[in-house]
């Protein structure tokens, strides 16, 4: 039998009825999906969803080269399954959460630590590997940190100046914001979302408007697909201006450092132009767009984003120029191809391993299916090849925005969606400037919320920096962890 048979198939940003999802006993369904992942198959949500006193896993994976996503559920059950992460490492967080969250037991997991609750975690060694050996030594980091930035605790095993192993322990920002989000949508909904991760308020929101779109049967406007791409587009220019400019601080070449920071703001800006708010707030609505960049205003955005963009990539090209600065990135925190493939990396974090995963390109949708942005890999893993495909991005993002503020969709009336189609699941993935979001979304038989399973790409990719500070001094830490930039809040929700 074809394992895709097993599976419902659908393209991003589409919604299925509940009951169109193919159900298999526990076994027939680890089995299926086992088989996809053996044949290529990448996860992107697992997840368990409550059925009364029992509950039932739900499996949703892309197949990248033909721009499908297929969706499985299991039977209804209580107390283990067998756990999938021993043969496929990248589904070892969702089984932990998932045993965190429902009591379901993975069989054969290999660590199941807490993810998110215990937030006393660090005051239990038994939460933690510990190395053996008369010159290994541990240093904790964290989760308080010296500069103004979000908790998190970093536990090294050392050998010397050797990291042998890093843990690193989340969930001091867990706000529930999947709990908060049952039973909606409510007036609250789309700004909880958009504080998903401060960051990435576009990705996030753009994510969540496509998921209700699909739940509501509505085709957003051609305007409002437009708005999106460019508010995505300024978000990984402001942030990846931001990140190259920290990068070069942590090597201390100031030029570039002390410009970017500037940069960063002025990008930051030309978002508020557009929306009144320099982090996209109530930029993104399902169904519609509230903004209405008459030609004025588009003109003096235009000439400012030149402007912007030229000064950006003059800044950052002074630390291209330092070979002194360029080598202290090069072969360092590097990750493998094969073992970023296994953990599932995704976004610049998968792109500089080589792998070509961008949902722009493999999964598009709204603007993107008319206006592509070329791809930016490269295939070393380190910091360097990580801040390389940040300055790659930045130029084709430029070109790509250059182009669409010449040539503006016109504006077009919309509905408001009020409400939502029972019993449907919709996907959403949307390439973040980290990389992919993804949220999935049930309605029950009114229409609401029953489950709304939210997944920042930082979920598939701290485990990336784990294995970056392998066999590095420990005094690279700070370089790798910047040159991931993964967020708490986004991995807490």
């Amino acid at each position: 039998m074809n394992v895709l048979n097993s599976f419902a198939l659908l393209a991003n940003g589409e919604a299925l009825d509940w009951n169109q999802i193919p159900e298999y006993s526990l076994s027939d369904f680890i089995r299926n999906v086992s088989e996809e992942l053996e044949l290529g198959a990448r996860m992107v949500s697992f997840f368990a969803l409550p059925e009364g006193s029992e509950k039932r896993l739900v499996a949703v994976l892309a197949l990248d080269s033909s721009s499908v996503l297929c969706v499985s559920r299991s039977q209804p059950f209580s107390g283990s399954f067998p756990s999938l992460t021993p043969k496929y490492p990248e589904a070892h967080l969702f089984e932990r959460e998932i045993y965190e969250q429902y009591g379901l037991l993975p069989l054969g997991h290999p660590w199941l630590k807490p993810v998110r609750k215990n937030l006393n975690v660090i005051q239990d060694p038994k939460n933690f590997f510990s190395v053996e050996g008369a010159e290994i030594h541990e240093v904790s980091v964290g989760p308080v940190h010296a500069g103004v930035i979000e908790p998190g605790h970093f536990r090294f095993q050392c050998d010397g100046e050797e990291v042998l192993h890093l843990e690193i322990a989340l969930g001091y920002q867990h706000r529930g914001i999947e709990e908060a989000l049952l039973g909606g949508p409510h007036r609250l909904s789309v700004y909880q979302i958009e504080t998903i991760a401060g960051d990435t308020t576009i990705g996030h929101s753009s994510a969540y408007a496509q998921a209700l779109e699909a739940l509501a049967g509505v085709q957003a406007p051609l305007y409002a697909l437009w708005v999106r791409a460019i508010a995505l587009e300024l978000e990984r220019l402001a942030n990846h201006t931001g990140d190259l400019g920290a990068l070069a601080n942590d090597v201390a070449f100031i030029p570039t450092s002390s410009a970017c920071g500037k940069i960063r703001g002025d990008f930051l800006n030309l978002t508020a132009l557009l929306c009144g708010n320099r982090f996209g707030r109530g930029m993104v609505r399902p169904g519609f767009s509230p903004i209405d960049c008459e030609p004025k205003r588009l003109a003096l955005l235009s000439d400012r984003f030149e402007q912007t963009l030229r000064d950006a990539l003059q800044a950052v090209g002074w630390f291209w120029d330092s070979a002194s600065s360029r080598a202290r990135f090069e072969q360092v925190g590097s990750v493998e191809t094969s073992m970023a493939a296994k953990i599932g990396l995704v976004g610049l974090a998968a792109r500089s391993c080589g792998l070509v995963r961008d949902v722009r390109f493999d999964h598009p949708t709204g603007w993107y299916r008319f206006a592509q942005v070329p791809l930016a890999v490269w295939p070393d893993g380190d910091v360097f090849s990580r801040a390389k495909v940040r300055w790659l991005e930045m130029q084709h993002s430029g070109e790509f925005l250059k182009e669409q503020f010449n040539s503006p969709p016109e504006p077009e009336s919309a509905e408001k969606i009020t409400r939502l189609a029972p019993d449907k699941l919709a996907v959403s993935l949307i390439e973040g400037w980290r990389g992919e979001i993804c949220h999935v979304a049930l309605t029950d038989s009114e229409g609401r919320f029953r489950r709304y399973k939210v997944t920042d790409p930082s979920f598939h990719n701290w485990m990336g920096l784990a294995l970056a500070l392998r066999n590095q001094a420990i005094s690279d830490f700070p370089i790798c962890n910047k040159s991931f930039n993964l967020s708490y809040c986004g991995f807490d929700l």
